[in-house]
């Protein structure tokens, strides 16, 4: 395995590591990818392959540290679109570079780890606030000591973070953070991981719901305007031209206008019961039975907002073309034929 052009990706089958590989596939750049995949099938070894020919798959899970710890000490590449919140696995992927810097002294590998634009969340527990008094987050000068500090991604942010300005042994880091990813993906899962991870929540009441009364609003990114911002990122960082350690945030989001959760919630009570799946269509408060079971994490997620200016990315050329095509709300319908 040549180390200089081979990539270890995480999260390789799922929503936005498929659409990843599917967008570097076009390139045509001379890279080796090693996916680490769980429960491997023939049929799911055939779709990566027709995705991006040039791949091996390793089985194993992120539980698996000592296989992606030997993964990530062979490859300069590791590129993580798995479980952003794995501390596990980040521990052995940096273990891992750790060791490959250590052995090749000046020519340190490269860790891009997607996170998610939920670390700058507040938490007003849905209620309604003026958009001027929501704090706006920009990634030039941004540092994980300006979010709140129970905010989702600190453990593993903090980690990698650390690693990245580290002198001995020192690992190339980016931090990617996207707002809520939607859209019809062309990768081997099409649908977003929110929407899969709500519609059984949504069930157990009856009703498409909000963490209090649904006010919070987050930037939202279209799955291939997001999979494209991280070939844009890797691409820069190929050619030495991408901002790294210190500065190596990048917020993947768009110019869209900030979506309130009742209102997402609403065509999903709509779409839902007009299929008969749900007792009533719209969307209203979930009780506390539903809500309490994802504890604080429900409660920032959906019930929060956050504020961002993407300056990065857009420094690259970047710009979130598919987003303008089709919004969020526009796009729900589609998403959950293919999601139910």
């Amino acid at each position: 395995m040549n180390r200089e052009m081979t990539v270890f990706l995480l999260g390789a089958t799922g929503y936005l590591g498929s659409q990843f590989l599917v967008l570097l596939g076009r390139k045509r750049l001379p890279l080796y990818i090693v996916a680490l995949v769980r429960n491997v099938t023939v049929e799911k070894e055939a779709k990566l392959k027709a995705i991006y020919g040039n791949l091996t798959i390793v089985e194993g899970s992120l539980d698996d540290a000592e296989t992606i710890q030997d993964q990530a000490s062979k490859a300069k590449y590791v590129i993580n679109c798995a479980n952003s919140d794995h501390v596990g696995s980040v521990e052995a992927i940096l273990k891992g570079l750790e060791n490959q810097s250590a052995a090749n002294p000046g020519d340190p590998p490269l860790y891009i780890h997607v996170s998610g634009l939920c670390i700058v969340n507040n938490n007003t527990r849905g209620e309604y606030v003026e958009p001027e008094k929501i704090t706006e987050y920009t990634d030039v000068g941004f540092s994980l000591d300006q979010c709140p500090p129970t905010n989702p991604h600190q453990d593993c942010d903090k980690l990698i973070a650390a690693a990245g300005v580290r002198q001995e042994s020192p690992v190339r880091t980016i931090l990617a953070y996207p707002g809520w990813i939607f859209g019809v993906g062309e990768g081997i899962t099409k649908t977003t991981g929110a929407i899969r991870a709500f519609l059984p929540v949504f069930s157990q009441a009856g009703y498409a719901g909000t963490w209090g009364p649904g006010y919070g609003s987050l930037s939202n990114i279209h799955v291939k305007d997001c999979a494209a911002g991280l070939v844009t990122i890797f691409e820069a960082a190929l050619e030495g031209k991408a901002d790294e350690g210190a500065e190596g945030y990048y917020f993947i989001a768009s110019d869209a206008p900030y979506v309130p959760h009742r209102e997402i919630t609403a065509v999903i009570g709509d779409t839902m019961f007009s299929k008969g799946a749900y007792t009533q269509g719209g969307s209203k408060p979930l009780p506390s039975t539903i809500t309490d079971a994802l504890g604080e994490f429900g409660w920032i997620l959906m019930g929060g907002s956050h504020r961002v200016n993407p300056q990065r990315l857009k420094k690259l050329g970047w710009e979130a073309t598919e987003t303008k095509k089709k919004s969020l709300l526009e796009s729900l319908t589609e998403e959950l034929e293919l999601a139910t």
